[in-house]
C-alpha cells in the first residue's frame, strides 16, 4: 500500500524539485498543497501520511500548520523543507513537532537518509 505524501510549498517549482527528490523505490501517493490552509485539508481528508513542508507560504506558513497538527493531534508526519536554515527557525520548528529539517534547495541523498533514518522508507 503506498504512502500518501503531501508536498505543501508556495512555489511550484519547489514542489516539482521535492517530488522528484523522493526515492524512487518508496512507493508513493502524491499529493500537493500551496499553503498551509490546503494543507490541514488534505492531512484531515487522510492524504498525508508524511508532509514535506515549507515554512514561508501565503495564507498560512509553516509554523502555524505545525502549531494546528499539535493541537488537533492530527496523524502525519511532518519534514521542513526551508531555505530558512537559520538556528532559530530549525529549532522552533522542531520544538512544534517537525521530525526533521532538511535546506532547500533539496537534496535527494538527504531526503533518503532523513526517510530511512525515521523508518519511513
Amino acid at each position: 500500500m503506498p504512502t500518501s505524501v503531501l508536498i505543501c510549498d508556495d512555489s511550484s517549482l519547489a514542489r516539482k524539485q521535492m517530488a522528484r527528490a523522493l526515492p524512487r523505490q518508496w512507493e508513493v501517493d502524491i499529493s500537493y498543497a500551496t499553503n498551509g490552509e490546503e494543507a490541514l485539508a488534505a492531512i484531515k481528508a487522510g492524504q498525508a501520511d508524511v508532509l514535506f513542508l515549507d515554512l514561508t507560504m501565503p495564507v498560512m506558513d509553516g509554523y502555524e500548520v505545525l502549531e494546528h497538527i499539535r493541537r488537533e493531534d492530527l496523524p502525519t508526519v511532518v519534514i521542513v523543507v526551508s531555505g530558512d536554515v537559520q538556528p532559530e527557525a530549525v529549532a522552533r520548528a522542531r520544538s512544534l513537532g517537525a521530525l526533521e529539517f532538511i535546506k532547500k534547495p533539496i537534496d535527494p541523498d538527504k531526503t533518503l537518509a532523513a526517510l530511512t533514518q525515521y523508518g519511513l522508507l
